[in-house]
């Protein structure tokens, strides 16, 4: 089942590359389409509201198709998107793809996540969805510094006729390779909203939001902290944001390993190390040598979160899994979006580039606290799900 859930990861590489590669590219396409960087950066904001926003449609669109067609169909709307952005004549044209681009996003990795815990044992679920998140990992190491060089030299269109390239070649890997024969149950999809009901799936979704934006609240913002507080020169902290895709790829595999062991268990010690290395990065900001080997543990930490995080609203979604799979990716974005904000709205009131740490600490503590209420729940109620089916294997 490894070429299945290559295909996948090959798409998800595509997605990624294409949502991160905007932010390295932003004064290039400020100055091609003749409008400031601060509203080119509205790009970066406009694809995490798409996925938001597109999550909830796209999963009722495409409720009643067979799995295979699903994939297939929502990778062609991303080279469509990738496409469009590679030829936009304007700032509004090109805002309008990345919104295209973006509704693919969500329920591409919502249904692929289902679709790849599908393909292999029980107990090596989360290792499968991990394998497919690994596209996206790679696509912080590899495809979005080579997309952003590429787009420097050569204007940043090739980028995105680059990405059009790999979505291609991810449809055509799709097609060969996944199978058709995937089990899917397509119910009334607008009584399958009723799972957002049950408190393990709002709990988990939650999780997510507070996750994402713990990471978002600093990530945002960690090349100004790098540049101003630690005094490493825009040269040397591209190798450092190398070096945090290293560690996120290697939490990815490893976060999916520890869930097939014990899920909770692991999330709950994950979420307490993401407060604490936030908090060493505060002490560590001032040392070049600290301050590196702390982002590399904590990219390993951060991304050890996703495959449990979506492995848990899988299981606690019985009866919608693919819905729920789906408004969870939604979620991580919307938490994108808003560390994001919180970040901003600190900086703006006068908090410290140095200081945010605190801060993305306090948004792990939250999620720590709403994965601690999950399994008390779950203990009283004798099983994940409301009805009182057993969870999953957690080991």
């Amino acid at each position: 089942m490894q070429l299945p859930l290559l295909a996948l990861a090959m798409a998800s590489f595509g997605i990624g590359t294409t949502e991160f590669v905007i932010m390295g590219l932003l004064p290039e396409v400020a100055a091609d389409l003749g409008v400031s960087i601060p509203a080119a950066g509205l790009l970066v904001t406009g694809y995490a509201l798409g996925v938001v926003i597109g999550a909830p449609i796209v999963a009722i669109i495409t409720n009643a198709l067979p799995r295979k067609a699903t994939l297939m169909g929502l990778a062609s709307v991303f080279v469509l998107g990738n496409l469009l952005c590679a030829i936009a004549p304007d700032y509004w044209f090109l805002m309008g793809a990345r919104v295209v681009t973006a509704f693919c996003h969500g329920a591409f990795f919502g249904i692929g996540a289902v679709v790849a815990a599908n393909l292999v044992p029980p107990r090596q679920r989360a290792s499968a969805i991990a394998l497919m998140f690994a596209g996206l990992t790679l696509a912080n190491v590899l495809g979005v510094p080579l997309g952003t060089a590429l787009g420097q030299a050569l204007g940043w269109r090739s980028t995105f006729w680059a990405v059009v390239v790999i979505g291609i070649l991810a449809v055509s890997a799709i097609a060969l390779w996944v199978p058709r024969d995937i089990p899917h149950s397509a119910g009334n999809i607008i009584r399958e909203f009723a799972v957002l009901k049950r408190p393990q799936v709002l709990l988990t979704m939650m999780m997510s939001v507070l996750a994402s934006a713990s990471l978002f609240t600093v990530f945002t913002y960690i090349a100004p902290l790098l540049r101003d507080v630690t005094g490493l020169t825009p040269h040397v902290v591209t190798y450092v944001l190398l070096l945090f895709g290293v560690g996120i790829t290697i939490g990815n595999i490893l976060g999916g390993k520890l869930a097939d062991w014990r899920l909770m268990p692991s999330l709950m010690a994950t979420f307490v190390g993401l407060a604490a290395i936030l908090v060493v990065l505060v002490f560590a900001s001032a040392d070049m040598v600290a301050v590196v080997a702390t982002i590399f543990v904590w990219g390993i930490l951060v991304f050890a979160v996703v495959p449990p995080i979506q492995m848990r609203v899988v299981d606690a979604a019985v009866g919608a899994p693919n819905l729920a799979s789906t408004l969870n990716q939604g979620a991580f974005n919307l938490g994108n979006a808003a560390g994001a904000w919180i970040g901003g709205a600190a900086i703006t009131l006068g908090v410290g580039y140095v200081d945010l740490p605190w801060i993305g600490a306090a948004l792990s503590v939250g999620a720590l606290g709403l994965c601690m209420v999950s399994q008390s729940l779950e203990r009283r109620a004798g099983g994940l799900v409301a009805t009182g089916e057993p969870a999953c294997e957690e080991g």
